[in-house]
């Protein structure tokens, strides 16, 4: 069962593409005037359908890209396509991407750093994020906090594909693991044409969640320095317990 953990398979990255286009999320705003004074390459691990990294692109900034899943990196690589754009996009994963050069940042939007399930595996990560940065790079994290180990139980939605197809969801949480931080939830994804169901499939998404200090300390035992933390995407305050996502920043 374990290749179905996280895998975003077809249905799931087809409704991805259709759920989240450019600027539905507030971080891609943030983000972008939090990076607008990079000078150098940028690194979206996780990139996905390139919601994040098109926007990137179109605001001049060189950016790559990885993901484990070839569904999403095939949707990401066509919305760059269409976007006049051919990035740098590979298929690898958290734990074993690889590159040759340096990068003035690396960021992840969105939570996508709670699918690493495993503590000690997050921690190598954020080693690997550090020994990619050029000195004087930046990591960018979106963070969800250890709230989500209670919130919600079940995720009922549906979506109509370009060509008409329903496109459904039903999710639910199946165990909560409150000494590992993880929550390990259950997908069901369909389609229906013409009232007939014509393909299903079932993913499987497993999140660990962290405590503030907690992913502050993490960053510094990776070498970052002048770690800063920001609420639901407002510079003006201080991060509080009810935000939806804290932004972790930090310099190599």
């Amino acid at each position: 069962m374990s290749d179905l953990i996280n895998r975003y398979a077809s249905i799931a990255s087809e409704i991805y593409d259709i759920d989240k286009p450019y600027g539905a999320l507030p971080d891609t705003a943030f983000h972008l005037e939090r990076l607008a004074d990079v000078r150098g390459p940028i690194l979206e691990p996780a990139c996905g359908s390139a919601r994040t990294l098109v926007p990137l692109l179109k605001a001049g900034h060189e950016a790559w890209g990885f993901d484990p899943s070839p569904e999403m990196l095939a949707q990401g690589r066509a919305r760059c396509a269409e976007a006049g754009f051919d990035p740098p996009m590979m298929e690898a994963r958290f734990e074993d991407f690889s590159y040759d050069r340096r990068f003035a940042a690396i960021l992840v939007p969105a939570g996508s750093f709670t699918l690493i399930a495993e503590f000690a595996t997050a921690l190598a990560v954020l080693n690997r994020f550090y020994d990619h940065l050029a000195p004087g790079g930046r990591v960018t994290l979106d963070i969800q906090g250890l709230a989500y180990l209670t919130a919600g139980s079940e995720d009922l939605r549906e979506w109509t594909a370009p060509n008409g197809d329903l496109l459904t969801c039903e999710g639910r949480r199946t165990e909560v693991d409150m000494f590992a931080q993880t929550v390990r939830r259950r997908y069901r994804y369909e389609r229906w044409r013409g009232g007939k169901l014509i393909e299903s499939e079932i993913d499987l998404m497993q999140q660990r969640y962290w405590g503030r200090e907690e992913f502050a300390l993490a960053l510094g035992a990776a070498g970052f320095r002048d770690i800063r933390v920001i609420g639901n995407y407002d510079a003006r305050r201080a991060p509080r317990a009810s935000d939806r996502t804290w932004t972790f920043e930090a310099v190599k």
